[in-house]
């Protein structure tokens, strides 16, 4: 990977308290979020209450509100928790795996990937745990003892995503909070509203910058990084095994493992580009958030499109090669089947559109770049409904043959969701930096050092993130 001086990640030199300020107003300043933010979060209230009822209903009459069916047990509801957990990715991966193999270009897009995998996370969990028709006995999942001497089927790869989406849900909270723990003492010291300053200060834990402060910031960050890799592998790899370790034509094979990780980050990075471009020029945050790091994210998609188009036509080469009759039938009934057009308009969206950003050109004209990105997250939930209700429609037996449609209430969760993401995402940036303050000043810092040694300068000051002078060092 191409190593990019810190200096040319942002356009011009900017000083650490115009960093600050730039960054920080965001949330201190009532004036500064223009009419946009009003009329996204006001609509996207209003879609959330589509939700709350579609839960109100849901609990009261039972998930015979939604389309699920005989043959077609599984339908919005593990599409689009599968779905969810692919879109969180790519704020794992931006965090850690980028992180510990030292890609400054992480720095401007961290926080806001990382707000997103959360709340991803959130609106995921719904669905299993509505799926159930019985969300107050939840946690009948978990081992804990109990008179009857019941415990999980730990056989099950559905209790093992409760295991995985959990853990990774509390590993990326953790982090997501350690890193903004020197952005919140910069608010606490900042604000003026006496409210403001209490919370802040509760949530900074007491910060001060001290040197032993960094130090114990830094380790703990280190750790979670290296606890947050390990899981943008795992937790998608669990969920492509409610699929893999069926015999069901169509998920029975050995390739979704990889195939499912390619695509969460795939399906992840769309995502990020689709809300951070309008964001970008909604608050004027040009000079942090620059076209090398939207190109840099264009690449990773192009190159994780690439692998799941690639796990596209190994399924077919699977389904053919097995010799297996009903492996056989499964292919040619997504080419030719009552669900065809869904398969054709994935192929479409996830491997043929994608290819454009081979050119530089459409990389970095961020109209093109967020239309494709529109069109990867529309492909990523238009694989995942071939991958479930195209899959269970048609197995063994035509007697058990039926179709699966969505139903008001499907749609209403669906939808529902987006708006609860949406709205999550818009409190975010009102009230916490999206982009670390912290970690932007280091960056700096870090370039400035390096032209001091270039130009054989005999002192470098090393300065924290928080404007204290550490020590003077005598550059050999």
């Amino acid at each position: 990977m191409e190593v990019i001086r810190p200096d040319r990640l942002i356009t011009g030199r900017q000083s650490n308290e115009k960093i600050t300020e730039k960054i920080s107003r965001l949330i201190l300043n009532n004036k500064v979020h223009p009419l946009s933010w009003y009329v996204m979060i006001g609509a996207a209230f209003m879609v959330l209450q589509v939700l709350m009822l579609t839960i109100t209903l849901l609990l009261y009459i039972g998930v015979g509100i939604w389309g699920i069916n005989q043959p077609c047990g599984w339908g919005f509801d593990i599409i689009n928790f599968v779905w969810w957990i692919g879109i969180g990715h790519a704020g794992t991966l931006i965090s850690a795996i980028l992180l510990l193999m030292r890609q400054q270009w992480r720095t401007s897009i961290n926080r806001f990937a990382e707000a997103m995998t959360i709340f991803a996370v959130m609106c995921a969990g719904l669905y299993p745990l509505l799926h159930t028709g019985r969300p107050w006995v939840a946690y009948w999942l978990f081992p804990y003892p109990n008179v009857l001497a019941q415990w999980p089927q730990f056989r099950s790869p559905l209790v093992w995503d409760v295991f995985a989406v959990s853990t990774y849900a509390t590993v990326s909270m953790l982090f997501w909070f350690v890193g903004l723990i020197p952005d919140l003492a910069t608010l606490r010291d900042r604000t003026k509203v006496k409210w403001a300053k209490a919370v802040f200060g509760m949530a900074s834990l007491g910060w001060r910058g001290s040197a032993g402060h960094w130090f114990r910031y830094e380790t703990a960050y280190l750790i979670l990084a290296g606890l947050s890799t390990p899981l943008v592998l795992s937790v998608h790899t669990i969920v492509s095994f409610d699929f893999a370790v069926g015999i069901v034509p169509g998920w029975h094979t050995t390739i979704f493992p990889p195939y499912f990780v390619a695509g969460a980050v795939f399906a992840g990075f769309a995502m990020v580009m689709l809300f951070l471009i309008p964001i970008r020029a909604m608050y004027g945050l040009k000079d942090y958030v620059t076209l090398k790091h939207l190109d840099w994210m264009a690449k990773i998609t192009l190159t994780t499109g690439m692998i799941v188009f690639y796990g596209y036509i190994m399924e077919v080469f699977y389904g053919w090669f097995s010799g297996n009759i009903y492996e056989q039938y499964m292919i040619m009934n997504r080419f030719r089947g009552p669900y065809a057009p869904f398969y054709w308009s994935l192929i479409l969206c996830n491997g043929i559109f994608p290819m454009v950003l081979w050119w530089p050109k459409v990389r970095q004209n961020l109209r093109a770049l967020w239309i494709v990105s529109m069109i990867v997250s529309i492909g990523m939930w238009l694989e995942r409904f071939v991958i479930i209700p195209a899959s269970l429609h048609r197995d063994f037996m035509p007697s058990a043959w039926g179709l699966y449609t969505p139903s008001v209430g499907d749609w209403g969760m669906y939808v529902g969701t987006i708006g609860l993401f949406t709205f999550l995402m818009f409190l975010f940036i009102r009230f916490l930096p999206i982009i670390s303050i912290a970690e932007m000043k280091d960056m700096m810092h870090r370039a400035k050092h390096e032209d001091h040694s270039a130009h054989g300068e005999d002192e470098i000051h090393h300065v924290d993130p928080n404007d204290n002078v550490l020590e003077v060092a005598e550059v050999k």
